[in-house]
């Protein structure tokens, strides 16, 4: 395991997890030793985690001055890291109590920062403190689990002061969305893992100046984000909200069926959300209720273009098409409900993916864009332009169905082994709509104000005939075939951006 000595002379260790850029990951408790971070769920996949055991826990040395376990004598710990690292701005993670130990570092170094991300974080060292009635709250939401009479009795007799260890135990499950024998296994875990002597001296006696940190933090120019667990009472959702609401530039997600730890909860959920927030191509939007990760090109100041993908895929799929079309437009591509970085609800229907695309149009101002859209991406544009004509200036549908009955009927789809880069729920719940389509879909074609173009591929299992037919429903509509499958934008770029020229997008 890796060493340094910080500032005192205290020896440090830390671990490496995965690869990538290094994320440095500051352990809850307080003053638990990072194991239990596991590999987050996942996100090592995409980042480097760099996992400190703070002093006196895990495999770093005590200290000779236990009141170095003060939270804010704990930055210069972070800052030695980030030096010992070589890193020039870090990208930091702080969970649970180091939440605020991160934010701390932040108010006192703002410059060695790229971005902070905070995790179902503590608040009250920022004036922001969780209540009794905070974790009642959230605790309720739980009266329907089995555990939930012993667990809330647990939780009156530490409210009341009487906090024994069995009563610390016995309030467990309300720590984790699922308590199933991981969640269990993982708390069981804490007690070994905590050093209690330097977890008690974490909030110092005299407090801190609650009010220079709080400045210091209304002025961070990095990116910030706040996810909070649904079922948390510490922070609760609200007083997440309450604390991101201090940062100029944070985004705040509260992950649905979560408690205090989401990357055991849900690990999908927890690392979409964590990864579209540090890479710095993709940004998120709440639009519906939905958080959206999309990606953009082009000059902010250039004509909008927003680009749809089709089923299975997400915005990556239109990166050669979006780079040329930046050269004029400001390009927007975004991953639907269920694909990509964006939330998988488990829930899909080309009525919800209709709605993903008003709502992002709306939350980026967007109305009046030219919009792109493949397969049912197209699917979902027709819907929006047919019941919102005013919200789509000119639409182009790539090899999209007509959405009339599939004869044949589509036969129940069987999952492929693996992980995927999308919800499979999806292809079932589409399936369903493709083989007896709402008839509404292809009835109300006439409805569409914006100039079409419908591009088909040649090579495509897409009847074009059928679409050939929907151009002609659309009032000055056009088709045009291009030598290609389904996947006109990757099978043939150029002439799929040939087509678009001629029409007047790009």
């Amino acid at each position: 395991m890796p060493i340094f000595s910080t500032y005192d002379g205290t020896t440090l260790a830390y671990r490496l997890v995965g690869e990538g850029e290094p994320l440095i990951c500051l352990p809850g408790g307080p003053m638990r030793a990072a194991r239990y971070f596991g590999d987050l769920g996942g996100l090592s996949r995409v980042r480097q985690l760099v996992l400190l055991d703070l002093r006196g826990t895990g495999d770093s040395a005590v200290p000779q001055d236990p009141s170095s376990y003060r939270v804010d004598r704990l930055v210069e710990d972070v800052e030695a890291l980030r030096a010992h690292l070589g890193i020039e701005q870090a990208d930091v993670l702080g969970h649970s109590a180091s939440g605020e130990l991160a934010a701390l570092y932040a108010a006192a170094y703002p410059q060695r920062l790229r971005s902070l991300t905070l995790v179902t974080p503590g608040t009250g060292v920022l004036g922001l403190a969780a209540t009794d009635q905070d974790r009642r709250e959230a605790a309720e939401l739980r009266a329907g689990e089995p555990w939930y009479s012993g667990a809330r009795a647990a939780l009156d007799e530490i409210q009341a002061g009487r906090a024994t260890p069995e009563a610390w135990a016995g309030i467990r499950p309300f720590m984790y969305g699922r308590w199933d024998a991981a969640a269990q296994a993982h708390a069981a875990e804490s007690p070994a893992q905590r050093n209690a002597e330097a977890g008690a001296l974490y909030y110092p006696e005299d407090g801190l100046d609650t009010d220079a940190t709080v400045a210091a933090l209304r002025e961070l120019p990095v990116p910030v984000l706040v996810l909070a667990g649904e079922y948390d009472g510490g922070p609760s959702p609200d007083r997440a909200a309450a604390l991101a609401a201090l940062f100029p530039h944070a985004e705040f997600v509260v992950q649905k069926g979560a408690a205090h730890f989401p990357w055991m909860d849900d690990p999908g959920a927890f690392v979409r959300a964590v990864t579209a927030f540090l890479d710095p191509g993709v940004s998120s939007v709440q639009a519906g209720g939905i958080r959206l990760a999309y990606r953009t090109w082009g000059d902010p100041s250039a004509p909008p273009v927003v680009l749809a993908h089709g089923r299975g895929g997400s915005s990556l799929d239109w990166a050669v098409v979006a780079g040329q079309l930046a050269a004029r437009h400001r390009v927007y591509a975004l991953d639907f409900r269920g694909h990509g970085l964006s939330d998988w609800p488990g829930r899909y229907s080309f009525e919800f993916f209709r709605d993903d695309l008003h709502a992002f149009l709306e939350a980026r101002n967007l109305s009046g864009a030219t919009v792109i859209g493949h397969s049912m991406g197209g699917a979902a544009a027709l819907l929006l332009a047919e019941r919102h004509p005013a919200m789509i200036g000119t639409l182009v549908i790539e090899d999209a169905p007509a959405l009339l009955p599939l004869d044949p009927p589509r036969p129940r789809a069987e999952r492929p082994e693996g992980e995927l880069d999308f919800d499979w729920q999806v292809v079932p719940s589409i399936d369903v709509q493709m083989n007896a389509p709402d008839p509404a879909g292809r009835e109300r074609l006439g409805d569409i104000t914006a100039p079409t173009l419908v591009v088909g591929g040649s090579r495509s299992h897409i009847d074009q005939d059928q679409l050939t037919w929907m151009a002609q429903q659309i009032p000055g509509g056009q088709y045009v075939s291009v030598d290609a499958g389904h996947l006109v934008h990757t099978d043939n770029p150029q002439a799929f951006l040939a087509a678009l020229r001629a029409f007047g997008v790009g």
